[in-house]
């Protein structure tokens, strides 16, 4: 699938595994989510530039690497975005972080905003949109949409799991931004769930129904 990559490291097959069991608790499911964020981060990131930098160890003087080029900025989708946040700043830890509420609406399956919070620089930054889940797609284009507006240009959108239709409804909007994807699902359910998927991300994140 064009511009989408979907995880293969066995790993990250182990762990999502784990998360998918109806028995997984809320704090080994946050551990979970959190764990499998940090590693699906090496491969997302692959792309960022470095810059050749002389660094003296203890012996002697050698060529190193730093980041270099545009800082990073990580957005998570509220509410269940924020269990991805601290895996990938493990990562990234200088990486500046904003928060975008969205909710689905039950009856219409369309996301509703009811909090932003970005940084006043978020511009001029690489953006990685989070959400565990991307099911219908909707908040993830809603998310999308709404950092375009505020001047963002390059972003990456990143799950942990993904149905093949919010995967084609965000391809469709935003062709231009790389989807990165710990595992894609067979499809959504009636009422817009995500088959095999995981359940609620946010109501096992956080104990709640």
């Amino acid at each position: 699938m064009a511009n989408v990559t979907v995880f293969d490291h066995p790993v990250i097959k182990h762990k999502l595994t784990l998360l998918r069991d109806k028995n997984t608790g809320s704090k080994q499911f946050r551990d979970l989510v959190s764990e499998i964020s940090m590693l699906m981060a090496y491969e997302v990131t692959r792309d960022l530039k470095t810059a050749e930098i002389e660094v003296e160890t203890p012996l002697t003087k050698t060529t190193g690497y730093e980041l270099s080029g545009k800082k990073l900025g990580i957005v998570p989708i509220l509410r269940a975005g924020l269990g991805m946040v601290d895996g990938i700043l493990n990562i990234l830890p200088a990486a500046r972080v904003g928060h975008v509420g969205l909710y689905r609406d039950p009856e219409t399956l369309k996301p509703v905003e009811y909090y932003c919070k970005l940084p006043s620089d978020i511009a001029q930054r690489d953006i990685l949109v989070l959400d565990p889940m991307l099911a219908t797609g909707g908040s993830a284009v809603a998310a999308i949409d709404f950092l375009k507006d505020k001047g963002c240009v390059h972003m990456k959108l990143v799950n942990i799991i993904a149905a093949p239709e919010g995967v084609d409804v965000v391809k469709k909007a935003h062709p231009e931004v790389p989807i990165y994807v710990a595992g894609l699902d067979e499809k959504l359910n009636e009422d817009g769930y995500i088959l095999p998927g995981l359940g609620d991300a946010g109501d096992r994140l956080f104990g709640t129904k």
